[in-house]
């Protein structure tokens, strides 16, 4: 499962809206100097919004028989399924996805940017639809935390 990154799309359709705003500008009065100076601000600022959009990553929720795998970027987490005794996805405005072992204490992660302390959740976008995390969680075989609680 791949969540979706929003703030990639708005800065690509953004960086690609400037460009061709940009192209408008100078085409429709190239004889004039200040539309061909804003033409080129707004090609680069165009340039630079979608070549920073492209650079973006959504992280990746990946599962097989044996591990349950968190990508984003260079950052990577593998954990055996059976470790991992259920789940909860954190609100607010960027989701975060816990992770709790089978006595339910909260699985600890390296941090993503080389920081010395280790975090208990993976971060997933603000875009992210927690039913889709749940119907993947439930695919994975991994319960919800309020229903694992109960089980054990």
């Amino acid at each position: 499962m791949a969540c979706p990154a929003g703030r990639k799309h708005v800065e690509l359709w953004s960086g690609y809206t400037l460009f061709v705003l940009a192209v408008l500008t100078v085409v429709l009065d190239p004889a004039h100097w200040a539309n061909i100076v804003l033409g080129l601000l707004l090609a680069l600022l165009g340039a630079a919004l979608i070549v920073h959009g492209h650079r973006i990553q959504a992280p990746v929720m990946e599962f097989d028989t044996e591990e349950f795998r968190y990508t984003l970027g260079h950052y990577s987490v593998s954990v055996v399924l059976e470790e991992i005794g259920s789940y909860h996805v954190l609100p607010g405005r960027t989701r975060s996805l816990g992770l709790r072992d089978n006595t339910g204490r909260p699985m600890r992660f390296p941090s993503l940017h080389n920081r010395r302390t280790a975090r208990s959740y993976l971060p997933l976008t603000g875009m992210t639809d927690p039913g889709r995390v749940e119907m993947f969680m439930a695919a994975a075989g991994i319960p919800p935390r309020d229903r694992s609680l109960t089980q054990h």
